[in-house]
């Protein structure tokens, strides 16, 4: 079992692909899969688990199925029509990130329908059992080693870069729903796993003390999302940021969390809470 660092950009410590036997998880954009692949070298793997669709985790998707035509994707069944054909997740992703697109994920490719194993959630696939986890995504899912006692979490452990301790759990519209989040996270504890393996960034192997600063932060940054504006949101972020961590590690944060697009996915929240105006 390692991490290997796509060094998304250029840079380290922003995007991590878990590499388990013959199984990938979360595999990273698209730009980035010249680092994944040489990492790889003659190790062909089997099969893709994604834990979500969203660009940063499994951008690269269809270009490793065209890399690998028999390769194997394992993604939760909401997730999968986007994977096979997807222009409508283009489309959203554009409204985040508009001309920056390519410069960041690079080619999204779609994945043959045949490649494509769609999940509930209970299930057990290549050594690994399976929890829906929504609350960052509606189609998210975390995956549980019972070889190693590692739960593989994506975005439901938020964003970590160490040496930094600074927690960012990362909230894009349109799918942010803090109960759903936290009851997410106490189907993570359920497996009671030795540690955790989070795609931003490695290993955490205090599960219990990290998700207690996860479900601390989801709440004072959804607080602030309501009393503040979009500007002044982001700013405050990325004061927090910069004071949290050195240099590099601050970058790399900022890579990963994005601040500019945190705000959105709480004002939604919000929005959907209070209901029809």
């Amino acid at each position: 079992m390692r991490l290997i660092d796509v060094r998304h950009l250029g840079r380290e410590r922003v995007i991590g692909c878990w590499q388990v036997g013959e199984v990938l998880i979360d595999p990273g954009p698209s730009s980035s899969l010249e680092s994944l692949i040489s990492a790889i070298a003659e190790e062909r793997p089997r099969a893709l688990l994604l834990t979500h669709i969203h660009l940063d985790h499994a951008g690269g998707t269809g270009s490793l199925v065209r890399h690998w035509p028999d390769l194997e994707v394992y993604v939760h069944e909401r997730g999968a029509p986007h994977l096979i054909d997807p222009s409508r997740l283009l489309a959203s992703a554009e409204r985040l990130y508009g001309d920056q697109m390519e410069r960041l994920w690079g080619e999204v490719a779609p994945v043959p329908e045949a490649n494509v194993h769609p999940l509930a959630g209970g299930e057990e696939v290549l050594g690994f059992e399976v929890a829906y986890t929504p609350g960052h995504a509606s189609h998210h899912v975390c995956y549980f080693h019972t070889a190693s006692g590692r739960a593989f979490v994506g975005d439901v452990a938020a964003v970590r870069i160490p040496p930094a301790d600074f927690v960012l759990p990362p909230t894009p519209p349109p799918d942010i729903d803090i109960e759903a989040w936290e009851r997410s996270i106490d189907a993570v504890l359920a497996w009671e796993p030795e540690s955790l393996a989070i795609t931003h960034f490695g290993a955490v192997d205090d599960p219990a003390s990290h998700f207690e600063l996860v479900r601390d932060r989801l709440h004072e940054l959804a607080e602030r999302a309501r009393r503040l504006d979009a500007e002044a949101f982001e700013r405050s972020l990325r004061d927090e940021i910069a004071a949290a961590a050195d240099r590099e590690t601050a970058a790399a944060l900022l890579q990963a969390g994005q601040p500019e697009v945190q705000w959105a996915g709480l004002e939604r929240y919000w929005r959907k809470r209070a209901g029809p105006a």
